[in-house]
Protein backbone atom coordinates (compact mmCIF):
# COMPACT_ATOMS: atom_id res chain seq x y z
CA UNK A 1 0.00 0.00 0.00
CA UNK A 2 2.81 2.38 0.90
CA UNK A 3 4.48 1.72 -2.45
CA UNK A 4 1.20 2.37 -4.24
CA UNK A 5 0.81 5.76 -2.58
CA UNK A 6 4.47 6.76 -2.97
CA UNK A 7 3.87 8.93 -6.09
CA UNK A 8 1.55 11.13 -4.03
CA UNK A 9 4.51 12.06 -1.82
CA UNK A 10 6.72 13.11 -4.72
CA UNK A 11 6.77 16.75 -5.70
CA UNK A 12 7.31 15.95 -9.36
CA UNK A 13 3.86 14.31 -9.54
CA UNK A 14 2.29 17.70 -8.97
CA UNK A 15 4.77 19.72 -11.05
CA UNK A 16 3.99 17.41 -13.97
CA UNK A 17 0.28 18.16 -13.58
CA UNK A 18 1.12 21.85 -13.61
CA UNK A 19 3.16 21.33 -16.77
CA UNK A 20 0.16 19.69 -18.44
CA UNK A 21 -2.13 22.52 -17.37
CA UNK A 22 -0.04 25.28 -18.99
CA UNK A 23 -1.14 24.68 -22.64
CA UNK A 24 -4.81 24.77 -21.63
CA UNK A 25 -4.34 28.29 -20.30
CA UNK A 26 -3.73 29.39 -23.88
CA UNK A 27 -6.77 27.45 -25.05
CA UNK A 28 -8.90 29.01 -22.30
CA UNK A 29 -7.91 32.51 -23.38
CA UNK A 30 -8.79 31.70 -26.99
CA UNK A 31 -12.18 30.26 -26.02
CA UNK A 32 -13.08 33.64 -24.57
CA UNK A 33 -12.39 35.07 -28.05
CA UNK A 34 -14.05 32.42 -30.23
CA UNK A 35 -15.49 29.30 -28.63
CA UNK A 36 -16.51 27.83 -31.99
CA UNK A 37 -12.87 27.26 -33.12
CA UNK A 38 -11.03 25.58 -30.21
CA UNK A 39 -8.54 24.06 -32.66
CA UNK A 40 -6.92 27.43 -33.55
CA UNK A 41 -4.26 27.34 -30.75
CA UNK A 42 -3.05 23.91 -31.96
CA UNK A 43 -2.68 25.25 -35.51
CA UNK A 44 -0.89 28.37 -34.25
CA UNK A 45 1.74 26.18 -32.58
CA UNK A 46 2.94 24.84 -35.95
CA UNK A 47 4.93 27.95 -36.99
CA UNK A 48 5.86 28.71 -33.37
CA UNK A 49 7.65 25.38 -33.03
CA UNK A 50 9.87 26.21 -36.01
CA UNK A 51 11.51 29.03 -34.05
CA UNK A 52 14.86 27.75 -32.76
CA UNK A 53 14.65 29.47 -29.35
CA UNK A 54 11.31 27.78 -28.57
CA UNK A 55 13.15 24.50 -28.07
CA UNK A 56 15.27 26.13 -25.38
CA UNK A 57 12.22 27.46 -23.55
CA UNK A 58 10.41 24.15 -23.73
CA UNK A 59 13.52 22.29 -22.59
CA UNK A 60 14.02 24.54 -19.58
CA UNK A 61 10.35 24.24 -18.61
CA UNK A 62 10.38 20.45 -19.05
CA UNK A 63 13.50 20.07 -16.93
CA UNK A 64 12.07 22.26 -14.20
CA UNK A 65 8.61 20.67 -14.01
CA UNK A 66 8.95 17.15 -15.42
CA UNK A 67 12.36 16.10 -14.09
CA UNK A 68 13.11 18.35 -11.08
CA UNK A 69 16.40 17.54 -9.38
CA UNK A 70 17.67 15.12 -12.03
CA UNK A 71 21.26 15.78 -13.11
CA UNK A 72 20.93 14.04 -16.47
CA UNK A 73 17.26 14.34 -17.50
CA UNK A 74 17.93 13.63 -21.17
CA UNK A 75 16.23 16.87 -22.24
CA UNK A 76 18.13 19.43 -24.30
CA UNK A 77 18.06 23.16 -23.62
CA UNK A 78 19.94 24.28 -26.72
CA UNK A 79 18.17 26.10 -29.58
CA UNK A 80 17.07 24.05 -32.56
CA UNK A 81 19.88 24.17 -35.12
CA UNK A 82 18.47 21.84 -37.78
CA UNK A 83 15.09 21.35 -39.45
CA UNK A 84 14.88 17.94 -37.82
CA UNK A 85 15.12 19.53 -34.38
CA UNK A 86 12.52 22.13 -35.35
CA UNK A 87 10.09 19.44 -36.49
CA UNK A 88 10.67 17.51 -33.26
CA UNK A 89 9.80 20.68 -31.35
CA UNK A 90 6.58 21.08 -33.34
CA UNK A 91 5.61 17.48 -32.59
CA UNK A 92 6.36 18.07 -28.92
CA UNK A 93 4.13 21.14 -28.75
CA UNK A 94 1.24 19.29 -30.40
CA UNK A 95 1.72 16.20 -28.21
CA UNK A 96 1.78 18.37 -25.12
CA UNK A 97 -1.47 20.03 -26.21
CA UNK A 98 -3.14 16.65 -26.81
CA UNK A 99 -2.06 15.25 -23.44
CA UNK A 100 -3.22 18.42 -21.70
CA UNK A 101 -6.85 17.81 -22.68
CA UNK A 102 -7.47 14.62 -20.62
CA UNK A 103 -5.27 15.97 -17.83
CA UNK A 104 -7.34 19.13 -17.39
CA UNK A 105 -10.73 17.48 -17.76
CA UNK A 106 -9.70 14.61 -15.48
CA UNK A 107 -8.40 16.83 -12.71
CA UNK A 108 -11.57 18.94 -12.85
CA UNK A 109 -14.40 16.45 -13.41
CA UNK A 110 -13.20 13.39 -11.52
CA UNK A 111 -13.07 15.18 -8.12
CA UNK A 112 -16.43 16.76 -8.97
CA UNK A 113 -17.83 13.29 -9.69
CA UNK A 114 -16.67 12.06 -6.28
CA UNK A 115 -18.32 15.08 -4.68
CA UNK A 116 -21.61 14.35 -6.42
CA UNK A 117 -21.53 10.67 -5.39
CA UNK A 118 -21.02 11.70 -1.78
CA UNK A 119 -24.01 14.05 -2.07
CA UNK A 120 -26.17 11.24 -3.41
CA UNK A 121 -25.04 8.98 -0.56
CA UNK A 122 -26.04 11.68 1.95
CA UNK A 123 -29.52 11.92 0.48
CA UNK A 124 -29.07 15.13 -1.46
CA UNK A 125 -30.13 15.68 -5.04
CA UNK A 126 -29.32 17.94 -8.02
CA UNK A 127 -25.70 16.83 -8.57
CA UNK A 128 -23.47 18.97 -10.74
CA UNK A 129 -22.35 16.14 -13.04
CA UNK A 130 -24.83 15.66 -15.92
CA UNK A 131 -24.23 11.90 -15.96
CA UNK A 132 -25.72 11.61 -12.46
CA UNK A 133 -28.67 13.96 -12.78
CA UNK A 134 -31.19 11.14 -13.23
CA UNK A 135 -30.08 9.11 -10.19
CA UNK A 136 -31.90 9.04 -6.89
CA UNK A 137 -30.09 9.44 -3.55
CA UNK A 138 -28.94 6.20 -1.92
CA UNK A 139 -26.31 5.37 0.67
CA UNK A 140 -24.70 2.77 -1.68
CA UNK A 141 -23.19 5.56 -3.77
CA UNK A 142 -20.68 6.06 -0.94
CA UNK A 143 -19.05 2.80 -2.06
CA UNK A 144 -18.53 4.25 -5.54
CA UNK A 145 -17.18 7.61 -4.36
CA UNK A 146 -13.48 6.47 -4.16
CA UNK A 147 -13.49 5.17 -7.74
CA UNK A 148 -13.16 8.58 -9.47
CA UNK A 149 -10.29 9.43 -7.12
CA UNK A 150 -8.52 6.20 -8.03
CA UNK A 151 -9.06 7.03 -11.68
CA UNK A 152 -7.67 10.50 -11.06
CA UNK A 153 -4.62 9.00 -9.37
CA UNK A 154 -3.94 6.72 -12.32
CA UNK A 155 -4.58 9.51 -14.81
CA UNK A 156 -2.22 11.97 -13.12
CA UNK A 157 0.62 9.49 -12.61
CA UNK A 158 0.20 7.87 -16.03
CA UNK A 159 0.00 11.13 -17.97
CA UNK A 160 2.96 12.46 -16.00
CA UNK A 161 5.10 9.50 -17.00
CA UNK A 162 3.85 9.69 -20.58
CA UNK A 163 4.59 13.40 -21.03
CA UNK A 164 8.04 12.94 -19.49
CA UNK A 165 8.84 10.11 -21.89
CA UNK A 166 7.59 12.24 -24.78
CA UNK A 167 9.78 15.14 -23.67
CA UNK A 168 12.87 12.94 -23.56
CA UNK A 169 12.01 11.60 -27.00
CA UNK A 170 11.15 14.87 -28.74
CA UNK A 171 13.26 17.34 -26.80
CA UNK A 172 16.19 14.99 -26.23
CA UNK A 173 19.62 15.81 -27.64
CA UNK A 174 20.13 15.25 -31.34
CA UNK A 175 22.91 13.07 -32.74
CA UNK A 176 25.12 16.14 -33.17
CA UNK A 177 24.50 17.25 -29.59
CA UNK A 178 25.19 13.76 -28.24
CA UNK A 179 28.47 13.68 -30.16
CA UNK A 180 29.41 17.11 -28.80
CA UNK A 181 28.56 16.00 -25.26
CA UNK A 182 30.66 12.86 -25.72
CA UNK A 183 33.59 14.92 -26.96
CA UNK A 184 33.23 17.30 -24.01
CA UNK A 185 33.14 14.36 -21.59
CA UNK A 186 36.24 12.90 -23.24
CA UNK A 187 38.03 16.23 -22.89
CA UNK A 188 37.09 16.36 -19.21
CA UNK A 189 38.42 12.84 -18.62
CA UNK A 190 41.65 13.69 -20.44
CA UNK A 191 42.02 16.84 -18.37
CA UNK A 192 41.46 14.90 -15.16
CA UNK A 193 44.06 12.37 -16.24
CA UNK A 194 46.52 15.15 -17.04
CA UNK A 195 45.96 16.79 -13.66
CA UNK A 196 46.43 13.44 -11.91
CA UNK A 197 49.76 13.03 -13.70
CA UNK A 198 50.74 16.59 -12.75
CA UNK A 199 50.06 15.89 -9.07
CA UNK A 200 51.80 12.52 -9.19
CA UNK A 201 54.90 13.95 -10.82
CA UNK A 202 55.30 17.14 -8.79
CA UNK A 203 54.25 15.90 -5.34
CA UNK A 204 55.82 12.48 -5.83
CA UNK A 205 59.12 14.05 -6.84
CA UNK A 206 59.09 16.43 -3.87
CA UNK A 207 58.33 13.67 -1.36
CA UNK A 208 60.96 11.37 -2.83
CA UNK A 209 63.62 14.08 -2.69
CA UNK A 210 62.63 15.03 0.86
CA UNK A 211 62.78 11.41 2.06
CA UNK A 212 66.14 10.77 0.43
CA UNK A 213 67.67 14.00 1.75
CA UNK A 214 66.33 13.44 5.26
CA UNK A 215 67.72 9.89 5.31
CA UNK A 216 71.10 11.04 4.03
CA UNK A 217 71.28 13.84 6.61
CA UNK A 218 70.48 11.47 9.47
CA UNK A 219 73.08 8.95 8.30
CA UNK A 220 75.80 11.53 7.69
CA UNK A 221 75.91 12.95 11.20
CA UNK A 222 77.45 16.14 9.79
CA UNK A 223 75.79 19.39 10.95
CA UNK A 224 76.89 21.22 7.81
CA UNK A 225 75.48 18.51 5.53
CA UNK A 226 72.32 18.40 7.60
CA UNK A 227 71.90 22.14 7.21
CA UNK A 228 72.27 21.89 3.44
CA UNK A 229 69.81 18.98 3.33
CA UNK A 230 67.22 20.90 5.33
CA UNK A 231 67.61 23.85 3.00
CA UNK A 232 67.13 21.59 0.00
CA UNK A 233 64.06 20.01 1.60
CA UNK A 234 62.63 23.46 2.25
CA UNK A 235 63.21 24.53 -1.35
CA UNK A 236 61.76 21.30 -2.72
CA UNK A 237 58.71 21.63 -0.49
CA UNK A 238 58.17 25.24 -1.56
CA UNK A 239 58.36 24.23 -5.22
CA UNK A 240 55.89 21.40 -4.62
CA UNK A 241 53.47 23.81 -2.94
CA UNK A 242 53.72 26.14 -5.94
CA UNK A 243 52.96 23.24 -8.27
CA UNK A 244 50.05 22.16 -6.09
CA UNK A 245 48.63 25.68 -6.05
CA UNK A 246 48.99 25.92 -9.82
CA UNK A 247 47.18 22.60 -10.40
CA UNK A 248 44.39 23.57 -8.00
CA UNK A 249 44.15 26.88 -9.84
CA UNK A 250 43.58 24.98 -13.07
CA UNK A 251 40.76 23.06 -11.37
CA UNK A 252 39.15 26.22 -10.03
CA UNK A 253 39.59 28.31 -13.18
CA UNK A 254 38.77 26.39 -16.35
CA UNK A 255 40.16 29.20 -18.54
CA UNK A 256 43.50 29.37 -16.76
CA UNK A 257 46.28 28.82 -19.33
CA UNK A 258 48.59 25.84 -19.07
CA UNK A 259 51.54 28.11 -19.85
CA UNK A 260 52.11 28.56 -16.12
CA UNK A 261 53.42 24.98 -15.98
CA UNK A 262 57.22 24.59 -15.77
CA UNK A 263 59.10 23.82 -18.98
CA UNK A 264 62.51 22.41 -19.87
CA UNK A 265 63.87 25.92 -19.38
CA UNK A 266 63.28 25.28 -15.65
CA UNK A 267 65.05 21.92 -15.68
CA UNK A 268 68.01 23.28 -13.70
CA UNK A 269 65.99 23.22 -10.50
CA UNK A 270 65.25 19.52 -11.04
CA UNK A 271 68.95 18.80 -11.49
CA UNK A 272 69.93 20.84 -8.43
CA UNK A 273 67.26 19.10 -6.37
CA UNK A 274 68.66 15.69 -7.39
CA UNK A 275 72.21 16.83 -6.64
CA UNK A 276 71.13 18.08 -3.22
CA UNK A 277 69.80 14.58 -2.55
CA UNK A 278 73.27 13.15 -3.09
CA UNK A 279 73.00 12.06 -6.71
CA UNK A 280 75.89 13.01 -8.99
CA UNK A 281 74.04 14.47 -11.97
CA UNK A 282 75.91 15.10 -15.21
CA UNK A 283 73.71 17.05 -17.65
CA UNK A 284 74.28 17.61 -21.36
CA UNK A 285 72.09 19.90 -23.44
CA UNK A 286 72.44 20.03 -27.21
CA UNK A 287 70.50 22.17 -29.68
CA UNK A 288 68.24 25.24 -29.38
CA UNK A 289 66.08 24.40 -26.39
CA UNK A 290 64.10 27.63 -26.75
CA UNK A 291 62.63 26.41 -30.08
CA UNK A 292 60.80 23.52 -28.43
CA UNK A 293 57.00 24.15 -28.55
CA UNK A 294 55.31 24.88 -25.23
CA UNK A 295 53.30 21.63 -24.89
CA UNK A 296 56.34 19.48 -25.76
CA UNK A 297 58.58 21.45 -23.39
CA UNK A 298 56.11 21.15 -20.51
CA UNK A 299 55.66 17.41 -21.00
CA UNK A 300 59.42 17.01 -21.40
CA UNK A 301 59.91 18.68 -18.02
CA UNK A 302 57.47 16.26 -16.37
CA UNK A 303 59.11 13.26 -18.05
CA UNK A 304 62.52 14.38 -16.82
CA UNK A 305 61.11 14.97 -13.35
CA UNK A 306 59.59 11.50 -13.17
CA UNK A 307 62.78 9.86 -14.47
CA UNK A 308 64.91 11.59 -11.79
CA UNK A 309 62.32 10.71 -9.13
CA UNK A 310 62.57 7.03 -10.11
CA UNK A 311 66.36 7.18 -9.86
CA UNK A 312 66.26 8.61 -6.34
CA UNK A 313 63.48 6.26 -5.25
CA UNK A 314 64.93 2.99 -6.59
CA UNK A 315 68.67 3.56 -6.93
CA UNK A 316 69.42 6.25 -4.37
CA UNK A 317 72.41 8.62 -4.57
CA UNK A 318 74.07 7.23 -7.70
CA UNK A 319 75.69 8.92 -10.71
CA UNK A 320 73.06 10.05 -13.23
CA UNK A 321 73.59 11.07 -16.84
CA UNK A 322 70.98 13.39 -18.34
CA UNK A 323 71.00 14.22 -22.03
CA UNK A 324 68.60 16.68 -23.65
CA UNK A 325 68.96 16.93 -27.42
CA UNK A 326 67.04 19.10 -29.87
CA UNK A 327 67.79 18.19 -33.47
CA UNK A 328 66.11 17.19 -36.75
CA UNK A 329 62.65 18.31 -35.60
CA UNK A 330 62.67 16.12 -32.51
CA UNK A 331 63.38 16.30 -28.80
CA UNK A 332 65.33 13.44 -27.22
CA UNK A 333 65.49 12.94 -23.47
CA UNK A 334 67.78 10.33 -21.95
CA UNK A 335 68.37 9.53 -18.28
CA UNK A 336 70.85 6.78 -17.35
CA UNK A 337 72.00 5.49 -13.99
CA UNK A 338 73.83 2.35 -12.83
CA UNK A 339 71.83 -0.48 -11.36
CA UNK A 340 72.95 -0.88 -7.73
CA UNK A 341 74.05 -4.38 -6.87
CA UNK A 342 73.05 -5.64 -10.32
CA UNK A 343 69.36 -5.81 -9.39
CA UNK A 344 66.72 -5.13 -11.98
CA UNK A 345 65.15 -1.70 -12.01
CA UNK A 346 61.45 -0.91 -11.89
CA UNK A 347 59.91 -2.41 -15.01
CA UNK A 348 56.44 -1.30 -14.01
CA UNK A 349 54.76 1.30 -11.90
CA UNK A 350 52.69 4.45 -12.31
CA UNK A 351 55.83 6.53 -12.90
CA UNK A 352 57.07 4.62 -15.93
CA UNK A 353 53.51 4.21 -17.16
CA UNK A 354 53.06 7.98 -16.92
CA UNK A 355 56.24 8.54 -18.96
CA UNK A 356 54.98 6.21 -21.70
CA UNK A 357 51.53 7.83 -21.70
CA UNK A 358 52.97 11.33 -22.05
CA UNK A 359 55.20 10.25 -24.91
CA UNK A 360 52.35 8.48 -26.70
CA UNK A 361 49.97 11.46 -26.37
CA UNK A 362 52.57 13.66 -28.09
CA UNK A 363 53.10 11.15 -30.90
CA UNK A 364 56.50 10.06 -29.59
CA UNK A 365 58.02 6.92 -28.13
CA UNK A 366 59.54 5.86 -24.82
CA UNK A 367 61.99 3.08 -23.99
CA UNK A 368 62.69 2.07 -20.42
CA UNK A 369 64.79 -0.79 -19.13
CA UNK A 370 68.31 -2.14 -18.56
CA UNK A 371 70.96 -1.16 -21.11
CA UNK A 372 74.65 -2.11 -20.87
CA UNK A 373 74.55 -2.41 -17.08
CA UNK A 374 72.60 0.82 -16.62
CA UNK A 375 68.96 1.66 -16.25
CA UNK A 376 67.89 3.82 -19.16
CA UNK A 377 64.89 6.03 -19.86
CA UNK A 378 64.89 7.26 -23.45
CA UNK A 379 62.05 9.40 -24.82
CA UNK A 380 61.80 10.82 -28.34
CA UNK A 381 59.17 13.50 -29.02
CA UNK A 382 58.38 15.16 -32.37
CA UNK A 383 58.39 18.98 -32.39
CA UNK A 384 55.51 19.34 -34.88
Amino acid sequence: MARFLRPLLRGRTYTRVLHLWVPMLIVSVWLFIDMSTPWVPAVALLPVGLIGAVRTGEGVQARLLLTPGEEEPGISVTPAATWRDRMRTVLWLEARMVLAVPAVFGTVWLPALTYDLVRLALGRTAPAAPVLDHLQPHWAYALLAPLPLLALYGLVVGLGELVTAAARRMLGPSAVERLAALEERTEQLLERTRIARELHDSIGHALTVAVVQAGAARAAGDPEFTDRALGAIEETGRTALEDLERVLGVLRESQRPAASSPTLADADRLLESARASGAKVDAETTGPLETVPGPVSREGYRILQEALTNVLRHAGAVPVLVRVTVAAGALALEVRNPLPGGVAGPARGSGLRGIRERATLLGGSARTGPDAGDWQVRVDLPLH
